[in-house]
């Protein structure tokens, strides 16, 4: 592989976390859907590209770069914690309407 192939299947690496992660915050309801530009809320769909870049980081173990390592770390736990979070809220709304 050439140098100027391995900075693009780099970047192109980055670009994919990137994706998943809007995808996600889309499904968390922190962005708004790029096609309605609208909040809506699904968080199956951001617990499938959470569960994506886990199986990403999985896969790919022993073969990222230390800076790639620390993107797909970061990444994986800012959206877990957000998908936590609205997991409660979603729970103790059920609650509340009770």
């Amino acid at each position: 592989m050439t140098e100027q192939e391995r900075k693009i299947y780099d970047a192109l690496f980055v670009q994919l976390i990137l994706q998943f992660q809007t995808s996600a915050m889309v499904g968390l309801g922190k962005l708004p859907n790029p096609i309605t530009n609208k909040i809506e809320k699904d968080l199956e769909a951001a617990k499938l590209s959470i569960d994506m870049i886990d199986m990403i980081k999985f896969k790919t173990k022993g073969n990222l770069t230390e800076d790639e390592e620390r993107l797909i770390t970061q990444v994986s736990k800012d959206l877990k914690l957000n998908y936590v979070d609205e997991l409660n809220k979603e729970q103790q709304s059920k609650v509340e309407q009770k």
